[in-house]
């Protein structure tokens, strides 16, 4: 009889689908603090200081200068060479490659237009400002500043895309031409936001007081959650819908490059920053008020920078490794183990510290990285691009 209850207890779970585990309880402060990293996904984003960000041309012409290795010194690199689709628009190596190793991991474009630093060191105050770095830095793309203009102007299809997008054809200016081609592959990059996520399911049931919907996300992944934003602080400074503030810390990890050299990080980033002819502060910013040139005239170079790297997004987080600025923590565990441990004697010493030794048991370990991995989903297919000018 026992057998018999067990069947019929089994076979009505089988045919209702997953039914609900047990919801914790959550406080409305809980609620709250939960309800203010969503919802998902946020509105499109566009960029003042780039006339072709949010246009359907911008975006076409961006998507096949992206997939275009005629960008590269050599005619074999594009970015796509190392923002690959099918790896989280990263290349999962622990250093990116370009023409030579370089020295950072090549960081994910998920989700890229909503931030307001770019790089991680924040060197760039705009996506397209940073989108020329790879192109004429000799160890990535090493493309040449002329390399773009005679593409535009040379390649029919790019041309008539050009026009498009632009109003005019391309032009003799090279430099000119540079900075379009950034703005249409910044264009393009904005674009690609990550997909909903089973956190999101959950958050959206807890705001709305719809138990039975909350209840279907995992216990683990609801013990990680009330770790990261509360006795872990983990929203300090992954906050928000995209679970980054867009600043910079330095968590300890070290940040000697080889015998004798150093990355210094935001401080060398703000040093590329305003001596950068393609800032904000210069003449292609598109945006005529001046509002958006704000934060890159009164940021502050300080020596307690030093060290520091932007806080990345923590959006399909699990799918991404290797992990850190340098790639030197190759799983989620890993990472989660180093917040655990980490020392306080590795922190830079001049700087806020901003984070501690968590002292996290195994149970608390796991249930963390379950809920990072809530924050994980499937893509959906790409297809590819249309042609420009059929």
């Amino acid at each position: 009889m026992t057998r018999v209850l067990l069947l019929v207890s089994l076979l009505a779970l089988w045919a209702g689908g997953v039914r609900a585990q047990p919801l914790l309880d959550w406080s409305p402060e809980e609620i709250r603090t939960v309800g203010q990293h969503g919802p998902w996904p946020p509105p499109p984003v566009r960029d003042p200081s780039n006339r072709v960000s949010g246009t359907p041309a911008g975006i076409a012409l961006g998507e096949h200068l992206f997939n275009d290795p005629r960008l590269s010194g050599e005619g074999r690199m594009s970015c796509a060479t190392c923002h690959q689709a099918g790896r989280e628009w990263s290349d999962g190596l622990a250093k990116g490659k370009g023409t030579a190793e370089l020295d950072r991991r090549t960081p994910s474009l998920w989700n890229i237009g909503y931030l307001h630093w770019f790089g991680w060191d924040g060197a760039g105050d705009s996506l397209w400002a940073q989108s020329i770095r790879p192109l004429l830095d000799p160890r990535e793309m090493n493309g040449g500043a002329a390399r773009p203009g005679e593409l535009l102007r040379g390649d029919p299809a790019l041309t008539c895309g050009y026009e498009k997008a632009f109003g005019e054809k391309p032009g003799a200016d090279d430099e000119r031409l540079l900075v379009d081609t950034a703005k249409v592959l910044a264009a393009f990059q904005a674009t690609l936001v990550s997909p909903r996520t089973p956190f999101d399911d959950f958050r959206d049931a807890l705001v709305a007081g719809d138990r039975e919907r909350a209840a279907h996300y995992p216990v683990s992944a609801q013990r990680g959650l009330k770790l990261f934003i509360g006795e872990a602080n983990c929203n300090l400074c992954h906050l928000g819908p995209r679970f980054t503030n867009g600043e910079f810390g330095d968590i300890g990890i070290p940040f000697f490059v080889r015998p004798g050299e150093v990355d210094p990080g935001r401080l060398g980033g703000l040093g590329r920053l305003a001596a950068s002819p393609f800032n904000l502060l210069g003449k292609y910013n598109d945006d005529a008020t001046g509002n958006n040139t704000r934060r890159t005239r009164y940021v502050q170079r300080q020596h307690t920078n030093f060290g520091e790297f932007r806080v990345p997004g923590l959006r399909q987080v699990g799918r991404g490794g290797p992990y850190m600025h340098n790639g030197s923590v190759l799983t989620l565990e890993d990472v989660v183990k180093h917040y655990s441990e980490v020392s306080p004697d590795r922190l830079h010493s001049d700087g806020t510290p901003l984070v501690r030794p968590l002292g996290l048991t195994k149970d608390q370990s796991a249930d963390l990285v379950a809920f990072l991995r809530s924050l994980d989903a499937e893509p959906p297919p790409r297809q590819a691009p249309p042609p420009l000018c059929p």
